[in-house]
C-alpha cells in the first residue's frame, strides 16, 4: 500500500542529523527509508512546503528542496479538497478540529486509499471517525 508521509516524517528525515535522533526517531527515519526503497512514498504540494518553510539558511533549503525533488507531487483535485471540507465537517460534528493541511491529507489517504505515516497524534483522533489507516510501522502507538 502506497504511504502519504505527513511533515514530521519528512522534517526527522532530512532536517536533522542522524546522531541527534532518539532511538524512536531512528526508528521512524528507518521505516520512511524503507517506504522510500519501496517506492511507495506519497508527497502532496501542501506537505513540500511545510517542510520547506521556516529554513533560514538558503543553502539548507536549497539542500531540502533537490531532495524533495526526488518525489513528484501527487495531483490534487477539486473532489480533494471538497473532501478535505467534508472530512472537517464530520470531525468537527464529533468536536474535533484539526487543520486545513491534516484535512487535507486526510481527505487524499481516504479517496486514494493511502496510509497516512506521521508522528502527530491529532490524526488518531481523526481516524475514529474517517475511513483511512495510519501507517503502522514497527514502533508501537505509531
Amino acid at each position: 500500500m502506497r504511504v502519504l508521509v505527513d511533515t514530521p516524517i519528512w522534517s526527522l528525515a532530512l532536517r536533522r542529523k542522524t546522531s541527534a535522533l532518539s532511538p524512536e526517531e531512528a526508528a521512524i527515519v528507518g521505516a520512511w527509508t524503507e517506504i522510500i526503497r519501496e517506492s511507495r512514498v506519497v508527497l502532496i504540494g501542501s506537505i513540500r512546503q511545510e517542510v520547506l518553510s521556516g529554513l533560514r539558511d538558503a543553502a539548507v533549503f536549497d539542500r531540502l528542496r533537490s531532495h524533495l525533488r526526488a518525489f513528484d507531487d501527487e495531483p490534487l483535485t477539486c473532489e480533494d479538497y471538497e473532501e478535505a471540507a467534508r472530512c472537517f465537517n464530520v470531525c468537527r460534528k464529533a468536536g474535533i478540529t484539526g487543520s486545513t493541511v491534516d484535512f487535507l491529507l486526510c481527505a487524499v489517504a481516504v479517496r486514494r486509499r493511502l496510509e497516512i505515516f506521521t508522528t502527530d497524534t491529532d490524526f488518531h483522533n481523526y481516524a475514529k471517525h474517517l475511513p483511512f489507516r495510519l501507517h503502522k510501522s514497527q514502533l508501537a502507538g505509531l
